[in-house]
């Protein structure tokens, strides 16, 4: 099944809060290197403006991937997994993600562009915060390859075995 193009404009439901924890800000800037000291120690991110720690910029990331994950389950987008990277990631902040938000967020499928049987998916998520204020808009970019339809349609039956 090839991308579904009516995909364009579609807009899913907003996602379950997601409650940004201290911990899980410390546990994303040592993983992506984000060494300043806002991002991990309570004092510094006060002494910098922010009510707690502070998020790196692609934190945004983790929230926006609950809205990828809706698009990617669509049973009619005719998205392979195994045919698809995340290809580009932009962030358009209003403010920083810090500790303590509670953010949801809603996904709409912005553009499909289609190059020789493979397509380029453009989304943007944008999260809220509990006030409805916006945060940020992650726009992401996935590549979905051609592929072989009978080897895509066995691999789906076999998973649907399991």
């Amino acid at each position: 099944m090839a991308v579904n193009q009516d995909l364009v404009g579609r807009e899913f439901p907003p996602t379950p809060p997601y409650l940004v924890g201290r911990e899980k800000v410390r546990e994303f800037a040592r993983a992506v290197f984000a060494d300043a000291p806002q991002h991990t120690d309570v004092e510094a991110a006060r002494a910098a403006g922010f009510a707690d720690v502070s998020a790196p910029p692609t934190f945004a990331m983790v929230i926006q991937d609950l809205t990828l994950q809706q698009l990617l389950s669509e049973p009619d987008s005719g998205i392979v997994l195994a045919r698809t990277i995340h290809a580009e990631q932009r962030f358009a902040y209003s403010r920083p993600i810090v500790a303590g938000d509670e953010l949801t967020a809603r996904l709409k499928v912005t553009g499909i562009r289609m190059m020789g049987g493979n397509a380029m998916i453009t989304s943007e998520a944008s999260i809220t915060d509990a006030d409805g204020a916006h945060v940020v808009t992650a726009t992401s970019v996935l590549l979905v390859g051609a592929g072989d339809e009978r080897a895509d349609e066995a691999r789906a039956g076999e998973e649907g075995a399991a």
